[in-house]
């Protein structure tokens, strides 16, 4: 949380997280990939019942699922990649790489991140700094090239990692501790991850969320994100898909 930008991870479904947003300045309220009705409309309505935007990050149904109903009950605003306006729910917003949203007086800057997807876009407020970002990054870990190559994820990894280092990373998923174990699997001797891995499992252990998490924290334990170049993503992603 910030003085101007008051974030607040939502789970739903059995490992998704939707994630909550306010402009302190205005009190105008977003949601990110909405994707189960009940709980985000109680965490809605217990807020004083506000939507004014709904941001969606990419098409896979456990990330829209609840766009729709929301616009219905709130009179909120989709907003999502017009690459992939034929696979989403309608939307009031079409963007594309570089483009701004404002939230009040918060600004989204729109940045493309394929792989996981073709079409993913991730969401960077300056104000808090927060980067949403779907299932492009993960903590410690990177999305399943489902539609993407190695190359596009290597590229909007680069463009992630570019952000400043306190930008608190809000994914899709709680994949943390799992991804912990992958790397330190392939990087045994971090230290950084050592201590990140052991923290993320007394959070859980306590049924705590382990996001958001710092960028800076992620350049020094991810290992995808950590890797040189394209071939290294390849391998990494492809022995993390059996591991």
């Amino acid at each position: 949380m910030t003085q101007q930008l008051s974030i607040r991870a939502i789970p739903i479904l059995s490992d998704n997280y939707a994630w909550f947003i306010h402009d302190g300045a205005t009190g105008a309220a977003a949601m990110v990939d909405p994707a189960e009705e009940a709980p985000l409309t109680a965490a809605i309505d217990a807020a004083g019942g506000r939507l004014d935007l709904i941001f969606l990050t990419h098409h896979h149904t456990d990330h829209i699922a609840a766009a729709a109903a929301l616009r219905a009950r709130y009179g909120a605003r989709i907003v999502g990649a017009v690459a992939d306006a034929y696979r989403l729910p309608a939307l009031d917003i079409a963007v594309r790489d570089g483009d701004v949203v404002h939230l009040g007086q918060a600004v989204a800057e729109v940045i493309a991140t394929p792989g996981h997807t073709s079409g993913e876009v991730s969401y960077y407020f300056p104000a808090g700094p927060a980067l949403f970002c779907g299932d492009t990054l993960f903590s410690m870990g990177c999305g399943r090239l489902f539609e993407g190559t190695a190359a596009d994820m290597f590229a909007s990894l680069r463009r992630i990692s570019a952000l400043p280092d306190d930008t608190l990373v809000c994914c899709g998923h709680e994949y943390t501790q799992s991804n912990a174990r992958f790397a330190l699997h392939v990087d045994p001797d971090n230290a950084a991850l050592r201590a990140r891995a052991a923290q993320v499992d007394e959070l859980r252990r306590n049924g705590q969320p382990t996001l958001p998490v710092c960028l800076s924290v992620e350049r020094a334990t991810n290992p995808f994100l950590r890797a040189p170049d394209v071939a290294t993503l390849a391998r990494l992603r492809k022995e993390k898909d059996s591991f």
